[in-house]
């Protein structure tokens, strides 16, 4: 039995005569660490809304097995008069879950606090901690980490690369920063400008230690996935 979560065979989308992806073949194990890398507007949020299914293909086919989604957006979508654990509480009554989500996302002792009353990097904090709440076998980020400075959202990546040690869930992320790419990444997508197809699909071979930005085989790998942008 194939191990694939996402499958795709020459999957189109238009936006009335606008093609934005124009005849995509891809597969995605379950498990993998994918990250999407391509110019604005080539449709890479819509690929995660198709993923999702918040929109539909126009032509080809897209085959998903997940049962279960986590969504984190670019913008925390938090309820402003909720506090830290009630936003949690709205997305599971697992007590016990809640109590876990909130010392892996380091938001132990902010329980009480109002979203108002976060930084930036706490509210995504939050955001993350909604969305791995339900389990979910397929984790979507859309561009999570562009307003945040980089010490915290690489401290964010860094717990959130502990949680995949652990469960193993798939994760699909679009990001324009080749640094949290490989960070990230076991594998990495790089597409054309609009209509995108997708030009390279990238391996990403590093280990803990070596997903530091400071590491030479991450700078080397960083060079090399730069030269391949700039190819396209």
């Amino acid at each position: 039995m194939a191990n694939f979560i996402v499958k795709a065979k020459n999957m189109t989308k238009k936006f009335d005569e606008l093609t934005v992806i124009d005849g995509w073949d891809i597969e995605i194990e379950k498990g993998q660490r994918v990250v999407i890398l391509g110019p604005s507007g080539c449709g890479k949020t819509t690929f995660l809304k198709i993923l999702s299914g918040l929109q539909k293909v126009d032509s080809g086919s897209i085959e998903r097995r997940y049962e279960r989604l986590g969504f984190v957006f670019q913008e925390p979508r938090l309820i402003p008069w909720k506090s830290v654990e009630e936003n949690l509480l709205f997305i599971s009554n697992d007590r016990a879950r809640i109590t876990e989500m909130l010392m892996n996302m380091r938001l132990k002792g902010f329980e009480n606090y109002l979203p108002s009353q976060l930084s930036g990097g706490m509210k995504q904090r939050v955001n993350l901690a909604r969305a791995l709440i339900v389990d979910p076998d397929l984790l979507i980020l859309d561009e999570p980490f562009g307003s945040l400075d980089m010490p915290v959202k690489f401290g964010i990546i860094e717990d959130i690369n502990s949680l995949w040690n652990k469960r193993q869930f798939t994760i699909i992320m679009v990001t324009h920063d080749t640094k949290e790419a490989i960070s990230l990444a076991d594998r990495i997508l790089i597409l054309s400008p609009r209509p995108s197809k997708i030009m390279s699909d990238m391996k990403i071979n590093l280990s803990v230690n070596q997903r530091d930005i400071s590491e030479p085989a991450f700078i080397e790998i960083e060079s090399s996935l730069m030269k391949k942008i700039f190819s396209i």
